[in-house]
Formats: structure tokens, sequence, C-alpha cells
């Protein structure tokens, strides 16, 4: 499945963004989606996954962030709320078959990340 992340931008500490993940040449719901990130110089991480009915969340973003899809769209979302300077980092998506796994080499396909900029 081909991934395109969008919805990065530059906002100031307390705004509000929403990242889209559009898949094509297959249909995401039979797939865990998920939402990593990755600051310079730090490790990519884990931000959030979704499967059809269940999602999970790093302890970093609970009650910030929220995942959803649009199965109609083949699009997953990631609203993130309150965002804070440590959120600046590139945010990548990625689909895989491991259910809500945390783990980034559990996901086969990714997208090519979006710039999400928190300026304090």
């Amino acid at each position: 499945v081909q991934l395109q992340a969008s919805g990065g931008g530059s906002v100031q500490a307390g705004d509000s963004l929403r990242l889209s993940c559009a898949a094509s040449g297959r249909t995401l719901d039979t797939y865990t989606v998920g939402w990593f990130r990755q600051a310079p110089g730090k490790e990519r991480e884990f931000v959030a996954s979704i499967t059809w009915s269940n999602t999970k969340y790093a302890d970093s973003v609970k009650g910030r962030f929220m995942i959803s899809r649009d199965n109609a769209k083949n699009t997953v979302f990631l609203q993130m709320n309150s965002l804070q300077p440590d959120d600046t980092a590139v945010y990548y998506c990625a689909a895989g078959v491991a259910t809500l796994s945390p783990k980034y080499f559990r996901y086969n396909d990714w997208g090519q990340g979006t710039l999400v900029t928190v300026s304090s």
C-alpha cells in the first residue's frame, strides 16, 4: 500500500493540527495504521495506532492526540491538540499487519513524512 502523509506545518504552542495519511493501492481496513515521529537527533518513536475498532497511544500524547480513520476515504487522521515544542518532529504514517504495535519494525509500508514545528 502507498501512503501519503500531509497536514504538517508551523504552529504556536497550544495550537492544533490535523495530519492525514491517504492510502492508495490497497484498502486500509485490514491494516493497522500507525503514526510515528522523529525529532532531530532522536530515534523514531511511536505516537498512535489504529485498527478497525481499537486505538493505542503513546503516554506522551494521551489526552491530546486522537487517531481516527475514514474507510470510505481510505485515510487515517491524527488530530493533535495542545501542541507543545516537544512535539516538533517529522511525522510518518505506516501500515502493517501486527495489531496496534508500537514497534516501527512491525510496519511494512511508510509514507514520506510531514514536518510539524511547534514554537513556544
